[in-house]
């Protein structure tokens, strides 16, 4: 049975309660604004084997221009990695919610980029930003720069596709996060022209890898999936998505894309409501390419019980798709140990072997 695979969770975030300040989203209203720590992470995912997680950035306050001329809008951003630093290594400070014990849970993790700064501002920052790692630097796998807020063409720019370059060249991911429900069609077409760009007259082995997040975040409000405009694109944009090489799929966060009534109903309802969604994915990409994530704590927000209802819905999925063992395995942890390079040996001291 599905259920009995161990988990590798390609998306997750975690915050000290300290550094709430410094994320760009947290204000006293939202609910995700109080510590989510290890701890908490391993309650809500304990009813299932969890082999370990892949941290993904937080949206931490930073300036690009800053940035760019003298490092100190980068303040926030390498406190993060300071942080998955002290998780990585085993080495908590008092009240942040994770001990020793817990070092070898974190898989890897994704921290934040300047991307859209250009490869000579890239060089600088990761040379920071593998000061701040020290020891941890090696489960680094590659990087986030946000674009579902971000104005239209931005991951088009010059200095954003010689980033990806250079992210290709040294054997790091890119993780895409955008969003086709807020911000429609454009993100997606405009997510396949990057991803064209960033491999134009790249050698296979130094194209970047690109990890697209939440199935691009579809709008599942839709009713009428044979006539509805949004839907079709996005349909259309996934099977365009999956023709490009070094490309793969998170299977995550759909709930923050469902209506609040969706969110309570038993997970066999939430299942035949998003089975559209996700058997598209299943058929672009296949089990090869998508992987598990739950997207925590983002997806508890009106979600009772989330992690473990999400869990509950893949493995649905690969019931119903008739999958076989080694396919459930692909999307429940393989994927991402391959996608991610994990526990895989360096060819060299920026690159991993895929």
């Amino acid at each position: 049975m599905a259920d009995d695979f161990s988990v590798i969770d390609s998306h997750i975030h975690l915050y000290p309660e300290n550094e709430i300040p410094t994320l760009a989203w947290a204000t006293t209203e939202n609910p995700l604004a109080k510590q989510h720590s290890v701890y908490d992470y391993k309650i809500a995912s304990a009813h299932a084997p969890v082999e370990g997680f892949i941290f993904v950035e937080t949206d931490r306050k930073h300036d690009l221009e800053a940035g760019a001329k003298d490092g100190s809008g980068w303040e926030y951003p390498l406190m993060e990695v300071s942080w998955l630093r002290r998780i990585v290594l085993g080495q908590p400070k008092p009240g942040e919610g994770h001990g020793p014990e817990d070092a070898g849970l974190c898989s890897a993790y994704i921290p934040w980029a300047p991307v859209p700064s250009g490869a000579a501002v890239m060089e600088k920052y990761l040379a920071k930003a593998e000061e701040a790692a020290g020891d941890s630097w090696d489960k680094v796998r590659g990087f986030r720069y946000l674009l579902q807020d971000k104005p239209d063409g931005t991951a088009l720019g010059d200095g954003f596709i010689e980033s990806l370059k250079l992210l290709g060249r040294k054997g790091y991911v890119f993780d895409v996060g955008v969003n086709q429900h807020d911000r429609g069609r454009i993100q997606l077409e405009e997510t396949a022209e990057m991803i064209d760009k960033a491999h134009d007259g790249v050698p296979d082995e130094e194209k970047v890898v690109f990890i697209l997040n939440h199935l691009c975040k579809p709008d599942l409000t839709v009713t009428n999936i044979h006539t509805d405009t949004s839907f079709i694109a996005w349909r259309t944009a996934m099977f365009t998505l999956s023709k490009c090489s070094s490309t793969y799929m998170k299977l995550s966060g759909l709930f923050s894309e469902m209506d609040d009534w969706l969110k309570k109903r038993p997970v066999e309802d939430i299942f035949d409501a998003i089975m559209p969604w996700l058997s598209v994915v299943l058929a672009a990409f296949g089990p090869s390419r998508i992987m598990f994530g739950s997207d925590w704590p983002v997806c508890t927000v009106g979600v009772d019980g989330a992690w473990g209802k999400w869990r509950s819905i893949v493995d649905r999925l690969c019931y119903m798709a008739s999958l076989g063992e080694d396919d459930m395995k692909m999307i429940l942890s393989g994927t991402a140990l391959e996608a991610y390079g994990i526990k895989k040996e360096r060819r060299s001291e920026f690159e991993f072997v895929y």
